[in-house]
């Protein structure tokens, strides 16, 4: 994954820095997690995997083997959904701990000069961390196996369309003009796809402008300072410590935001973010595009099925291959969740190894005790943040475990002509109002 500036901050390991030499390092890091919000982009595609199934499960209603595999597929998904929602819950309650545990036992360590006692709930933290890393990595490798089935069916299917074509070959011209329509489509959400890529090269290399001037800021050293008109040696040590707290970029823009600074590094940050701002929302416009062409293609696609399940034809499994592009997604959200975590954990053996490693900790922080209480207290809003975000991520996941499965209970060739079309419109106007999670990348108030 290419650097990423708006990224989690990190801290160099070796053991021989001090304290302030430490907080002056480099910090930025790579990786997909620069706001707390980012959990969120599960949603979008957990609640179009369902409905997808929904359409494909009525247009193979008149299919008996072919309706019993996509039903078994489906059930798989929804239990691989509720171990999902339970992972999220585990999420929530690590964060919920980290604001009212460790950063508070954080606090007091420094307060009352006792290292063991952060020691303590550190080795804690850690351990609340460990358990969530090995539960994502098995849910990882249960989404793997699962879309590997999914793959397998959308095979078995598409053998049985090539055998029951043979059979009838007859296309109407309704049939041939859909196609080319479909076509169209496809051929514009290339180009569309192709422009957005285009873009996320662009917001790459406004990402390692940043990525330059947080490490300035954070880099307090007599000659840097110097060249850094409005940034001291305490202001750099005080983004450095809330860096090291925060593990969201966007998060410690907006940190350094709020500081005093001189005019010069006000207009900095202010052009910075704006030009992260204008690329990323000119990007989410072309991804809504995106999102409007896929639906319109889905909509035709659905037509031409809808004529050839008259014409006694099997359909296409474009709507399965969108189920194994959802749960691909999901998969690699997982996994950046993973590596969120996992980084968590190094921050954490970091500060546990360095900064209560002895005595040695209380004399080096003591002229930076004021910053680092300060940098604790601001750290609870984005620890609050992520874990609201994961909270509204496992209230979705429950939705689509305990709601969105129940048409596999109605046998879709026991419906007739005009409930197979009010439930075609119903399925078909819910896919349309979900759109791709927004976010809110660099939308830092100054």
């Amino acid at each position: 994954m290419p650097l990423n500036a708006c990224e989690t901050l990190l801290l160099e390991t070796s053991p021989v820095y001090t304290v302030k030499t430490w907080l002056r390092t480099k910090l930025v890091s790579s990786d997909s997690t620069s706001s707390p919000e980012f959990i969120q982009e599960l949603l979008p595609s957990a609640e179009r995997t369902a409905l997808l199934y929904h359409l494909s499960y009525l247009c193979l209603g008149n299919f008996p083997k072919l309706e019993r595999l996509l039903r078994e597929r489906a059930v798989e998904t929804q239990m691989l959904f509720g171990s999902s929602e339970a992972l999220l819950m585990k999420c929530v309650g690590t964060s919920e701990n980290l604001v009212k545990s460790l950063l508070p036992s954080l606090k007091v360590a420094a307060e009352k000069n006792k290292p063991e006692f952060a020691l303590k709930f550190l080795e804690k933290a850690k351990g609340w961390i460990n358990s969530i890393i090995t539960d994502v990595k098995e849910i990882v490798k249960r989404y793997d196996k699962h879309n590997s089935d999914v793959a397998t069916t959308t095979s078995d299917i598409i053998t049985e369309k090539e055998e029951t074509e043979k059979k009838q070959q007859q296309q109407t011209s309704e049939m041939e003009e859909l196609q080319k329509i479909i076509d169209g489509l496809e051929e514009n959400l290339g180009k569309i796809s192709k422009e957005i890529e285009d873009y996320e090269k662009k917001i790459e290399v406004k990402n390692a402008e940043i990525h330059e001037f947080i490490s300035s800021i954070t880099d307090t050293k007599e000659e840097q300072t110097t060249q850094m008109p409005g940034v001291t040696p305490t202001m750099g040590s005080s983004v450095a410590i809330f860096a090291m707290i925060v593990p969201f970029v966007e998060s410690v823009m907006g940190y350094i935001s709020k500081m005093v600074m001189a005019t010069s590094q006000e207009s900095m940050v202010r052009s910075l973010c704006a030009g992260l701002s204008e690329l990323t929302t000119a990007q989410q416009h072309l991804k809504e595009r995106e999102w409007d062409i896929q639906n319109q293609l889905m909509d035709n696609q659905l037509k031409l099925a809808k004529l050839k399940i008259e014409n006694g034809q099997l359909p296409s499994v474009t709507h399965l291959d969108e189920v194994q592009k959802c749960l691909s997604r999901i998969q690699q959200i997982l996994i950046q969740l993973q590596k969120f975590w996992e980084k968590v954990g190094s921050l954490l053996d970091t500060l546990k190894e360095r900064t209560f490693a002895g005595d040695v900790w209380i004399e080096e922080l003591e002229d930076l005790k004021e910053e680092f209480l300060e940098s604790i207290t601001a750290a609870k809003e984005g620890w609050t943040k992520f874990g609201n975000s994961c909270k509204k991520a496992n209230n979705i996941f429950s939705i689509q475990v305990n709601e969105a499965y129940k048409f596999l209970e109605i046998n879709p060739s026991s419906l007739s002509k005009e409930e197979w079309q009010k439930e075609y419109e119903s399925v078909k106007e819910k896919l349309q109002k979900i759109r791709p999670n927004a976010g809110n990348p660099a939308a830092i108030t100054l």
